[in-house]
């Protein structure tokens, strides 16, 4: 959940009116979006000619902002503009909110993009072998079940295949035991999805 914006990140957000243009606060509000760091903290402090304290407490409370507008679906001026207290400087909300407004389609495509979340199953396949080998002269041919399962990661790390494979071996006790657990998860889906 996004923090709640207080009087004193709107204080902060005040410094914006040192800048020495609109492309300078558009600059600033684009780049504090993915978070804040010592070089843009020193870039910001130089370009509104602030400390590198002033400049990393405009830079989170503009990042706080952006998230706050993302987290909450704020997609209007009207919605956006509400967010600022009656006595912050006129000219420079409606720019901030100007600015959000351009990014924020970008910034919630990036979210979603960047997003964790598990992998999704592709196929399913099986197959029952029977096992002739074993260490039990009574059990010389075994019946296994092989399940080969294709799962597709949706963020995969550099350098790796967006579609991973596993293959395993279950005994029919094994199986048993799933398709116990596959059935109980039905039955509460189906309650779920009946509410």
């Amino acid at each position: 959940m996004a923090a709640a914006l207080s009087s004193e990140h709107f204080d902060n957000l005040q410094l914006l009116l040192k800048a020495p243009s609109k492309d300078a606060v558009r600059d600033v509000c684009v780049q504090s979006y993915r978070g804040t760091n010592r070089r843009l903290e020193e870039t910001t402090a130089e370009t509104m000619n602030i400390s590198t304290a002033q400049a990393a407490q405009l830079l989170c409370s503009l990042h706080l902002l952006s998230h706050h507008v993302l987290f909450h679906h704020l997609g209007s001026a009207e919605q956006i503009l509400s967010l600022f207290p009656d006595s912050f400087h006129s000219s420079l909300k409606n720019l901030i909110t100007k600015i959000l407004l351009e990014n924020s389609l970008t910034w919630r495509s990036e979210a979603l993009r960047d997003q964790i979340s598990l992998p999704q199953l592709k196929e399913l396949d099986w197959r029952v072998d029977m096992v002739t080998g074993s260490d039990s002269v009574g059990r010389m041919s075994v019946p296994t079940c092989l399940v080969q399962i294709k799962m597709e990661e949706p963020c995969p790390s550099a350098g790796s295949e967006t579609v991973s494979m596993v293959t395993v071996e279950l005994s029919r006790e094994s199986v048993d035991t799933m398709l116990d657990g596959l059935g109980r998860i039905r039955d509460q889906l189906s309650v779920v999805a009946a509410k």
